[in-house]
């Protein structure tokens, strides 16, 4: 789960460390009482689940109501990148310094905890980063270990935090790890970490976080009450959301084909599958959904997958590719005709089975005698037969419409 930056801001506070006084508006009108609350210059930010707010226009500084009534007013109805703004931030303009960047997240390759960090933070930090690969420094945590204060001033000493206090700078670094350990996060990352103060008034400087983006991981919600205050009601998706409900591992993309299948390797494969013979067929068919049954799915479960992915009105056919492991075919075979049997769809759904059950499950869809079930021996050839149909469909729904 993604956070907006004012979400983040909540858990960076919980865990101490210092961010601008802020306060998070709606409206164009919101903001400038927002705005007169916090004082002027402030800054104007808006709420996306995007890096580079600033360079699309959707950060600005504002002097004086009107001009904050006026930039929410623009911001607000603006999305980036296809993200919708959700909100206005409306934040203290600090004097910046020097601007640092810090991040914790989940490593997967080499399946440890990374701290990252450099001296050269800000918005083109991604550059720096590639043309200047040794200003960045990184650290190892395994996963059963801790990060502890000698680790965090090591850390801030390598970084160079040449015009901040190493001690508070160790001290962000070591609150950040356990915002990121307690919190069930993948990714906290500070960017930028700003020295801010009056540069002639040494005793005003101090570290402050003007930015942050949180991902948590959603698979620990049920150890977060918490994390109900985070929720995306606004823009949330509801077939994703009626997946939720129902336990289902579920993710709504952008294609053709909607896809089912037991265990996210499976599934994954099912995917690539689907987009190589979309490539193949010069057609540009691809997945329109992740869903992943789990193991010793129900006919139920299979039928409320099934559901879910014939109410979306962007899938021309199904592919579902299970192999029976926990899972029996026979059950997911019950499922699949129970789904039918109620939603009645005319799209072609195309099914392989292996492994426990296999021959079972094949025969009760056999007897079924649906023309819309079509059966495929091998992963490839059900790849293959679902973005065939899929593209079908898609041009036939071409010519009712016009």
């Amino acid at each position: 789960m993604d956070l907006y930056e004012f979400q983040a801001r909540q858990l960076l506070e919980e865990a101490g460390i210092p961010v601008p006084r802020a306060l998070y508006a709606t409206t164009a009108e919101d903001a400038g009482s927002a705005a007169d609350d916090i004082g002027y210059p402030c800054v104007i930010k808006g709420q996306a689940k995007i890096g580079h707010r600033g360079q699309a226009g959707a950060v600005r500084l504002a002097h004086d109501r009107n001009e904050a009534e006026s930039l929410a007013t623009r911001i607000l109805p603006m999305s980036v990148h296809g993200h919708a703004v959700n909100g206005a931030l409306v934040a203290e303009a600090k004097n910046v310094l020097h601007e640092y960047y810090v991040s914790i997240s989940v490593d997967r390759s080499s399946r440890d905890f990374d701290v990252l960090a450099t001296a050269n933070g800000g918005t083109e930090v991604e550059e720096v980063a590639r043309r200047h690969p040794e200003s960045v420094r990184r650290l190892h945590i395994e996963a059963l270990d801790d990060f502890g204060t000698e680790d965090a001033r090591r850390m801030a000493e390598d970084i160079g935090f040449y015009h901040a206090d190493v001690d508070q700078a160790a001290d962000i670094l070591l609150r950040m790890w356990r915002c990121f350990r307690d919190s069930d996060a993948t990714l906290v990352e500070i960017n930028p970490l700003a020295k801010i103060g009056d540069p002639d008034d040494e005793s005003s400087k101090s570290l402050c976080a003007l930015d942050a983006k949180i991902s948590l991981d959603d698979n620990a919600a049920f150890r977060h009450d918490g994390w109900r205050r985070f929720e995306d009601t606004a823009h949330r998706d509801p077939f994703e959301a009626r997946a939720r409900e129902l336990g289902l591992h579920y993710v709504h993309l952008d294609g053709q084909v909607g896809v089912i299948g037991n265990g996210a390797g499976l599934v994954m494969s099912s995917l690539d599958a689907v987009a190589g013979a979309g490539e193949e067929q010069r057609t540009g068919v691809k997945a329109a959904n992740f869903l992943d049954i789990g193991g010793g799915a129900s006919a139920k479960v299979m039928s409320d997958s099934l559901g879910i992915v014939l109410s979306d009105p962007q899938v021309r056919s199904v592919f579902i590719n299970v192999y029976g492991g926990i899972t029996s075919c026979d059950e997911v075979a019950r499922g699949i005709l129970d789904a039918v049997a109620e939603h009645d769809p005319s799209l072609p759904i195309v099914v392989r089975f292996d492994g426990n059950q296999a021959a079972l499950g094949l025969d009760i869809l056999s007897r079924a005698q649906d023309p819309r079930i079509r059966v495929r021996s091998t992963m490839e050839d059900a790849a293959q037969a679902a973005a065939e149909a899929a593209a079908g469909e898609r041009e036939t729904g071409k010519e009712g419409s016009r």
